[in-house]
């Protein structure tokens, strides 16, 4: 009886989770949402910089797109 009062307080919450996640964003809140800061990626400048350096020093391309080799050189 225990595990299945856990098994569906586990449903509740994952339906609530879900529930939420369909909530309605007024247009005056939009902008928030807009702003770099919640990007999935806020500096994709820096991560290509980062990625281009992980890849050089790791002679291999890391299962990225472009190609060079080990010394940095494309």
């Amino acid at each position: 009886m225990d595990q299945l009062n856990r098994l569906f307080m586990l449903l509740l919450i994952c339906g609530i989770c879900v529930v939420a996640g369909c909530a309605e964003v007024s247009p005056w809140e939009r902008g928030n949402l807009a702003k770099r800061d919640m990007a999935l990626n806020p500096k994709p400048n820096l991560s290509h910089f980062r990625d281009h350096i992980f890849t050089s020093k790791e002679a291999s391309q890391g299962g990225l797109n472009g190609s060079g080799g080990g010394c940095g050189c494309n």
